[in-house]
């Protein structure tokens, strides 16, 4: 175990307005009427507008996290985006949430971390070892995804799946009696799934400036969907088995599991092969899709809203992503 003190003091989230349904995308990608229903069970994914840039959903989602932790600005030590899509290449996305905040001036150290669909776990676990050293008090993480600007609606079922939107977390230390604290987390990567999930372009590999009209499918994202189930559901027990004996722990000692929102048909076959009941199980693809690196968080935020975990139950958050990488954390909220 690698036991930290740390607490989550607030959560937030953002969806951008504009709503598009399994049938509008029927249409938009000419498939047969209730094909993308079948294939995605999301329903409603949101689609971010001219004026819902990452930074600007990613701050008001912060806005939020803030209220709910009975904090200002003031009190935040660090921001730390993390999130796999980034509004520009450089600087990072945080430097511009900061500014969407209207805190340009303020000093608060701002960065991002990236490890796609996993980078709001990845940056909790580092970040809260900054937080248990006394390096910060109080850390903003916010994961902001805007997919639908980069998808391939030739690759009908990938650009089926994907949703827009925003959620951050505030965390910092657990007071003295607090149950509060991060029990065990995990992150493994196996590279040999390295080209299943990728932008290929855009990178010093191949850069923007040899990007043509007639050679534009590298720039946007691929996925190869049955590749990644198949090697992510053959790894997943053993690294699930790993984390539940490094904690001490078994599956029913959860009041709830936190995927990464893949597909309705993953997360039931998911929660079925590692024997997780229904109801200790969030499963948000309904209304939002995949919302890659945002979705751990959103449904977090969710799980707190509707009741679903109260302070001092131990939850688990488990995910994977392009890499290809497994990781997991145990905590109690």
């Amino acid at each position: 175990m690698q036991l930290r003190h740390v607490k989550i003091k607030g959560t937030g989230k953002y969806l951008p307005e504009r709503e598009v349904s399994d049938a509008e995308l029927d249409q938009i990608l000419g498939t047969t009427p209730g094909w993308v229903n079948k294939i995605t069970g999301v329903g409603i994914r949101h689609y971010a507008g001219a004026d819902e840039t990452a930074s600007i959903m990613g701050a008001r989602a912060a806005e939020a996290a803030l209220a709910a932790a009975g904090l200002s600005f003031d009190e935040i030590d660090c921001l730390v985006c993390t999130s796999g899509t980034k509004e520009q290449p450089l600087p990072s996305t945080a430097v511009f949430i900061q500014q969407a905040m209207g805190q340009a001036d303020s000093g608060v150290p701002a960065f991002d971390i990236d490890a796609t669909c996993l980078s709001f776990l990845v940056g909790l676990d580092v970040m809260s070892y900054m937080v248990e050293a006394g390096r910060y008090r109080n850390v903003l993480l916010v994961s902001t995804e805007i997919a639908s600007g980069g998808l391939n609606w030739q690759d009908k079922e990938s650009s089926a799946l994907f949703g827009d939107g925003a959620a951050a977390v505030v965390i910092g230390p657990a007071e003295t009696g607090e149950s509060s604290r991060i029990i065990h987390a995990s992150l493994k990567t196996y590279s040999s799934g390295a080209r299943y999930s990728e932008i290929a372009g855009g990178g010093t590999r191949l850069h923007p400036q040899k990007f043509t009209a007639e050679n534009a499918a590298p720039y946007l994202f691929h996925m190869d969907g049955q590749a990644i189930f198949r090697k992510a559901s053959k790894l997943l027990p053993d690294f699930i088995n790993e984390m539940l004996t490094a904690a001490g722990n078994q599956m029913d000692d959860f009041s709830l599991v936190i995927p990464h929102q893949g597909s309705a048909m993953a997360m039931r076959l998911l929660r079925k092969k590692l024997g997780i009941a229904e109801e200790r199980f969030l499963d948000n693809t309904a209304g939002h899709g995949n919302t890659i690196a945002a979705s751990i968080p959103m449904g977090l935020h969710e799980a707190v809203r509707q009741g679903r975990i109260t302070r001092g139950d131990r939850i688990m958050l488990i995910g994977t992503a392009a890499g290809l990488s497994l990781g997991g954390m145990i905590i109690d909220y």
